[in-house]
């Protein structure tokens, strides 16, 4: 057999040749795809819940919320340990399971008993959630969106995390590889109504009162349909805010003389934001908004980090005028580099 393996390589160079060059080309299209990274991830086959209540105090945190979703999921087959932390106003816990146990199986596992926490856990203190599936290495690309030179005045901190959470991220979460897009950097947008203690008592509403107006004041319902001959009418009332002025005019309750009175008579409606912990700056000169996009577990960074390059290309074109998306983190330079040295 092997001679006459030999003799027909001697008789047939040239389909000898082309084989090896089809093998070699093969070879080399296949190294390109392989899932090569600067360090070895090792982190454990974890699924995480995370739990963002602001009004609780750590004791209270674990109490209500970290111990039940300990307990729901303590007999999960595969499970390897459960740790977590109770911190002021956040829950986070994180289940191990076994390295040969399916992430999306525990991810599935972990949901159905999370339903189970929904009698024990206060409806007010926060809904419990999955972390994406990533791991402690899943940040390959970091990126701030800035103005250009002379274009600083024209947008504010508020604008950019604007931008960023509404144009660039909801773009980049359609990439494929991308697990998640986590923004940080400039002023979350929220409608603050700045009530007045004063006038809430002179009008003798309270507090409550005005919570409820907003609530029951901000939502679309869907009635039935009428028939009109050969057409159907549908019925379908809008009340979603839409505006600050459609906050203003939302009606708390009517007087005893028959007048109403609205949110704007007893407060005062305006643009505000979140409580910043932190800030980005470029430079040192100015802030700016930005994210990191965490690859999906076990997916090849190199291909992630190209797909996203081609996708934040195409979202540059998108921006307003004087912004650009300046990255200044990607580990391709750090695989490369790697992959070089060994």
């Amino acid at each position: 057999m092997l001679n006459r393996i030999i003799e027909f390589s001697i008789q047939n160079k040239l389909i000898i040749g082309l084989f090896i060059l089809g093998l070699i080309g093969y070879g080399v299209y296949e190294v390109s795809r392989l899932p090569i990274d600067a360090v070895p991830d090792i982190t454990d086959n974890q699924v995480q819940v995370i739990t963002i209540t602001p009004a609780l105090g750590a004791p209270d945190v674990e109490r209500l919320i970290t111990f039940p979703i300990e307990q729901v999921n303590s007999n999960i087959p595969g499970l390897k340990q459960i740790r977590s932390f109770s911190r002021f106003g956040l829950s986070v816990v994180t289940i191990v399971f076994d390295e040969g146990v399916d992430v999306y199986w525990a991810r599935q596992q972990v949901t159905e008993r999370l339903q189970q926490t929904q009698d024990q856990i206060p409806k007010a203190f926060g809904t419990p959630i999955l972390a994406p599936v990533t791991t402690g290495l899943g940040e390959i690309y970091q990126y701030a969106v800035r103005p250009k030179a002379g274009y600083e005045n024209k947008y504010t901190e508020m604008d950019l995390r604007t931008i960023q959470d509404w144009i660039v991220r909801r773009q980049l979460l359609g990439v494929k590889g991308v697990a998640d897009v986590a923004s940080f950097g400039g002023f979350l947008k929220q409608y603050e109504i700045a009530v007045d203690p004063a006038k809430l008592k002179a009008s003798g509403v309270t507090i409550n009162d005005v919570f409820a107006a907003l609530q029951n004041n901000n939502q679309n319902t869907g009635g039935a349909y009428i028939e009109k001959g050969p057409t159907v009418l549908f019925i379908r009332s809008e009340g979603l805010v839409g505006s600050s002025v459609d906050i203003q005019n939302i009606i708390v309750k009517n007087l005893s003389n028959g007048a109403p009175l609205m949110i704007k008579d007893v407060a005062d409606v305006r643009l505000g934001h979140a409580t910043p912990y932190g800030a980005m700056t470029y430079d040192g000169k100015e802030q700016v908004s930005g994210a990191v996009v965490m690859m999906l577990k076990g997916a090849n960074s190199n291909e992630v980090i190209k797909n996203v390059k081609e996708r934040i290309a195409q979202i540059q074109k998108t921006l307003p005028e004087g912004l650009i998306i300046d990255a200044f983190l990607d580990r391709t330079k750090m695989v490369n580099g790697a992959i070089i040295t060994v």
